[in-house]
């Protein structure tokens, strides 16, 4: 019996700028769920995955006859795959603006968005599809239990497919986040970057220290704040820029860090059993970073341009989440 779509709360904004942009860009983790989003939304619109070798080749080898096949409009998966198409397709929306017509989507990595930004600012619109929120979970099924929520986390594969959440998340780690992460960032040593995903996911709900995050993986401070970066820009950890009246203090002031994905954390952490969670000395910590990412989720899906910050002040009192209306 094949499980049901997930539907996802983003969708509707995502419809409602497909009416208004020639080109809408669907951005996330891999796995995220962006390519069941995008055919669920747009079932009229050719899909082509760049993914395949064939597609991809055609694509890089003669990029106007590939785009000439698809002058109606098409949903262009991981087009980070070739980026050379996004300045075809600027010219093309340029001569024909009818909105919807592209659908791009792509495994977030700062080259794509800045490839996206260059190349069809004004043209496209920047959508961001994160893992599942509870209330997508909730659709699929009952949560009886919170600890087995935060440790299972969002990725939809999971529970989409029912797959063991242990397993999945270690080949995910395996394959996205040593492999890919390793090659964008030209990392020698995989021991040294694994120990660096590590000691990201135990500091989750803390502040930012990247002198000493790096002083602990062994790593220079220019390196860990690159690999941070990096981290950011793939949706694997968010950063909390503090609160405060002086709107150059919160670039400088030290920011919170959370990772995006509470299961992902756990994995990390070696907790491979939501009753190892219950006892975990982080236990709060992931706690409070799932509730950090679930409000982001929140506020990422209905389009809402809610800031979120984390506030301190000299004392030590503290807000974990304040959300920023202006």
């Amino acid at each position: 019996m094949t499980p049901p779509i997930i539907q996802r709360r983003i969708q509707p904004s995502v419809l409602e700028l497909a009416r208004s942009f020639p080109v809408v860009t669907v951005t996330g983790p891999r796995q995220s769920g962006k390519t069941t989003l995008c055919r669920t939304a747009f079932p009229e619109l050719r899909y082509v995955s760049l993914e395949n070798p064939d597609e991809q080749r055609f694509a890089l080898d003669d990029p106007r006859g590939f785009l000439a096949e698809l002058a109606e409009g098409a949903i262009l998966d991981e087009v980070q795959r070739a980026p050379e198409l996004l300045s075809y397709i600027q010219g093309m929306v340029d001569d024909d603006p009818r909105p919807g017509r592209f659908v791009l989507t792509g495994s977030a990595n700062l080259a794509l968005r800045s490839d996206v930004t260059q190349s069809l600012a004004g043209r496209t619109a920047l959508v961001e599809l994160l893992p599942l929120g509870i209330d997508e979970r909730l659709a699929l099924a009952q949560v009886d239990d919170l600890w087995q929520a935060v440790w299972e986390g969002g990725y939809p594969a999971i529970h989409h497919r029912g797959v063991a959440a242990d397993r999945w998340l270690g080949a995910y780690v395996s394959t996205f986040v040593e492999r890919d992460l390793r090659q964008h960032l030209a990392v020698g040593d995989l021991n040294v970057f694994r120990g660096f995903l590590e000691l990201v996911a135990g500091r989750t709900a803390n502040l930012v220290n990247q002198s000493a995050l790096g002083g602990d993986a062994g790593v220079s401070h220019n390196t860990a704040r690159s690999w941070l970066s990096v981290l950011e820009a793939s949706y694997l950890m968010l950063r909390l820029p503090p609160l405060h009246r002086n709107l150059a203090k919160r670039v400088v002031k030290t920011p919170k860090l959370h990772m995006v994905d509470s299961g992902l954390a756990c994995w990390l952490l070696g907790i491979r059993h939501p009753d190892e969670l219950r006892r975990h000395p982080l236990r709060g910590a992931l706690f409070e970073s799932w509730v950090a990412a679930e409000v982001a989720k929140a506020v990422n899906n209905c389009g809402s341009r809610v800031r979120l910050h984390s506030w301190r002040d000299r004392r030590g009192r503290e807000v974990d989440l304040v959300g920023d209306r202006g």
